[in-house]
């Protein structure tokens, strides 16, 4: 838990115990969840947590670079802690997202056709292994 607290220190937020157990809740979980996901899963710990408190911790974390804030499949938003550069699979038969540790680094600072690229975000759709298995 003191990893969490220096980690919210660093950024200049103070540690809350709604901000710890958010953020150590996205760490311990890669599910990129949304906002809704993250309350359901804290509520019965922290009955006095509310909803606008989630949506604003994870605004207030997204905006200090703690975390990312996704709109992937669809109009939804979704979170994770991993800020490294990878790409998004999600399967089309379970909704599972998974995180593939592959950037394409070609298009990093390129040009294409006079825009300049700064980031890049790949979303795939497909079957997962354990759906292909099954």
């Amino acid at each position: 838990m003191e990893s969490i607290i220096e980690i919210l220190k660093e950024h200049d937020i103070a540690p809350s115990m709604q901000r710890v157990k958010i953020l150590e809740y996205l760490r311990n979980y890669k599910t990129h969840p949304t906002a809704d996901i993250i309350y359901q899963a804290l509520v019965d710990e922290m009955p006095t947590l509310s909803k606008t408190t989630v949506y604003n911790t994870l605004k207030t974390l997204t905006d200090k670079g703690i975390l990312l804030a996704l709109s992937l499949f669809e109009n939804e938003e979704r979170y994770e802690y991993n800020t490294n550069p990878h790409i998004h699979f999600k399967c089309t038969e379970c909704g599972k997202i998974y995180d593939i540790s592959k950037t394409f680094e070609c298009l990093k600072n390129e040009e294409i056709e006079g825009h300049k690229v700064l980031e890049h975000h790949i979303n795939l759709k497909g079957i997962c292994k354990s759906c292909r298995d099954s």
